[in-house]
């Protein structure tokens, strides 16, 4: 697919200041892009440089206004980056208690191909409902960017930090376009 729509969602972890990476990945394969940050992540990034970028408003709330439209764009590719162990369980059990999470459950509702690239330290990922949504999530077809074949594992706890320049984002994006790809019907 040489051009789509990427839908991003932030959430509030280390390498959410350079989601900008991702946006610039996308149109560089003439994407159009679009974010929506967890509340919490909106302290983590540059939102006018973002909305600079993808020359739309970076949402993190519903829109309280009467006859606003407030339908999602429609969407060929979701990447949700960083994920967190709160956000990923959320998503897991179909959790939509703000507007990230609502946007997620839609596009995964409407079967956008979708990539989780988590961001998560060890000590959460054994925990037995960390490894759970995982497993549930995979089940359901949402690709993880998780794992030795993905060259992405969960960091030591307190070195977050060291990891953050490692973050995947080029890779999450071909992910989606791929998985974009294999859902366009052949011509």
């Amino acid at each position: 697919m040489t051009a789509g729509h990427l839908q991003i969602v932030v959430c509030a972890a280390g390498p959410a200041p350079d989601v900008t990476t991702l946006i610039n990945t996308a149109h560089q394969r003439s994407w159009t892009t679009a974010v929506t940050a967890t509340p919490h992540a909106m302290d983590f990034i540059d939102i006018p440089a973002i909305e600079k970028l993808t020359g739309a408003p970076v949402r993190s709330d519903y829109r309280a206004s009467p006859g606003v439209r407030r339908s999602l764009p429609t969407a060929d590719a979701l990447v949700i980056a960083p994920a967190t162990y709160n956000s990923i369980n959320k998503i897991a059990l179909g959790l939509a208690d703000n507007y990230a999470m609502t946007t997620i459950a839609e596009l995964i509702g409407r079967h956008v191909p979708t990539v989780i690239v988590p961001f998560v330290n060890t000590a959460l990922a054994t925990r037995h409902s960390y490894r759970r949504a995982v497993t549930n999530l995979r089940d359901e077809g949402i690709h993880l960017l998780l794992g030795p074949e993905h060259n992405w594992e969960p960091h030591p706890p307190g070195t977050g930090n060291d990891r953050r320049l490692a973050f995947p984002w080029t890779t999450a994006f071909h992910a989606a376009a791929a998985l974009a790809e294999e859902k366009q019907p052949r011509k």
